[in-house]
């Protein structure tokens, strides 16, 4: 065990809930590290779908930041995004409007450490988003805070027809690795540390081996330490 660090913030993927990620909270807070779940419920992102503005969940992080902070007397937090949730703090880093907000966080933020973020997308819900993330802050375009990227090598594209097509909507090559959703190409950034974990699929459903299995944290846990 270590000296206490940072707060941790986790932000929840797509249609995720925060529930989903309890058993990653309590592993990070047995190694002494305080962690917060953003609350988010699968009806949190409800407003979003068709690709429209995920104003509300940048709402929800910034709450939950400015709690956190409060709450441990601190002025940082690192954040864990799980698969859209990566992207999505992205834009919460941000200066610039985004549908009429302006977020600003980069300030207290130390480390922004992405699981299995499809951080290149082709698929036209998630277009606008995209294009405003990657043309606005292009890579990790934040010099105070560090980027920790983390890609599964799991499946194959070319041996499973529903992985191909999610790879294929994603970068555009469906024959390629991944971690069953997001090929190893998008869930890396430039600029970025980049990471790639074997066996590691996209999230804990059913039970699979995923970025926050004990295993699995062991080998990126050192970076928000």
């Amino acid at each position: 065990m270590h000296d206490m660090g940072l707060p941790t913030v986790i932000i929840p993927g797509y249609l995720a809930a925060a529930q989903d990620y309890l058993p990653l909270q309590d592993d990070l807070i047995k190694q002494s590290m305080p962690t917060v779940i953003v609350p988010l419920r699968q009806s949190s992102w409800l407003p979003t779908l068709g690709g429209r503005p995920v104003t509300p969940i940048l709402q929800a992080i910034a709450h939950t930041i400015e709690q956190t902070c409060r709450i441990y007397g601190t002025t940082h937090v690192n954040l864990i995004g799980h698969s859209a949730g990566g992207w999505i703090a992205r834009i919460l880093l941000g200066e610039k409007p985004y549908f009429g907000h302006t977020w600003g966080l980069h300030a207290q933020v130390a480390t922004l450490v992405t699981l299995g973020t499809p951080h290149l997308s082709q698929e036209r819900f998630t277009r606008t988003n995209m294009e405003f993330v990657n043309m606005t802050y292009p890579g990790a375009f934040q010099p105070q805070v560090r980027y920790v990227c983390l890609a599964g090598r799991a499946v194959e594209g070319r041996n499973n027809w529903f992985t191909r097509q999610s790879y294929q909507l994603t970068c555009g090559d469906g024959d390629t690795w991944g971690d069953g959703i997001t090929p190893i190409t998008s869930a890396h950034l430039a600029g970025a540390k980049n990471l790639t974990l074997e066996r590691v699929f996209h999230s804990p459903r059913g039970g699979r081996f995923w970025y926050g299995s004990p295993k699995a944290l062991a080998q990126w846990m050192a970076y928000i330490c």
